[in-house]
């Protein structure tokens, strides 16, 4: 019985990170659209919090996610995404990463 409950209570909070995703981008958007900086940076900031505790509550350690994120941006700026061409976005995300 415990263990239907605790199944069940961890299914939930997964469909209610999902949720709570969707709700912070909506926000986010909004913020955008309206220019307003403090919007934008918690829209940004809650959904970071989201993906990061979504993907624990799925089993993924949070240093794991760190290290797949700095994997993704050495291929794309190995691959000369456009972003680090055109900006340098790509690697002061993977120095900023680094740092931490």
């Amino acid at each position: 019985m415990d263990r239907d409950m605790d199944l069940a209570r961890r299914a939930k909070i997964i469909e209610w990170l999902k949720t709570e995703i969707v709700d912070q981008m909506a926000q986010l958007l909004k913020g955008i659209w309206e220019g307003s900086h403090h919007k934008i940076v918690d829209g940004l900031s809650s959904l970071i919090a989201c993906c990061y505790i979504l993907g624990r509550r799925l089993g993924i350690p949070l240093r794991s996610l760190d290290e797949a994120v700095l994997e993704k941006m050495k291929k794309h700026r190995q691959d000369g995404h456009q972003l680090e061409e055109w900006y340098g976005d790509i690697s002061a995300l993977e120095e900023h990463l680094r740092k931490r």
